[in-house]
């Protein structure tokens, strides 16, 4: 199995783009805040024109997935995706295909 990380600024890039995507503006327009909690597990939240949404475990997995499909040019479908907290990088994604 090939394997691949993808980093903290990785993840923030993938939720701006899912984000702008279904809110028809620019991901340079999105701001994200990533976020852990014991209960609630990993999230994101992302702030547009004054609104936030908050993205759950689930939806921001699918956000992974569109970044990987379309920025990496893989097939996210096939691939194996589980968030963790390191120590120096941050928030990261570790992905296998």
């Amino acid at each position: 199995m090939e394997k691949l990380t993808l980093l903290e600024q990785d993840l923030i890039n993938a939720v701006c783009l899912f984000h702008a995507k279904f809110k028809n503006t620019a991901p340079e327009d999105v701001e994200v805040e990533l976020m852990y909690d014991d209960v609630a597990g990993y999230s994101a939240e992302a702030f547009y024109n004054g609104q936030l949404d908050v993205y759950n475990s689930v939806n921001f997995i699918m956000a992974l997935r569109l970044y990987i499909d379309e920025q990496l040019g893989r097939d996210s479908m096939s691939a194996r995706i589980s968030l963790a907290i390191d120590d120096e990088e941050g928030m990261i994604a570790h992905v296998e295909f």
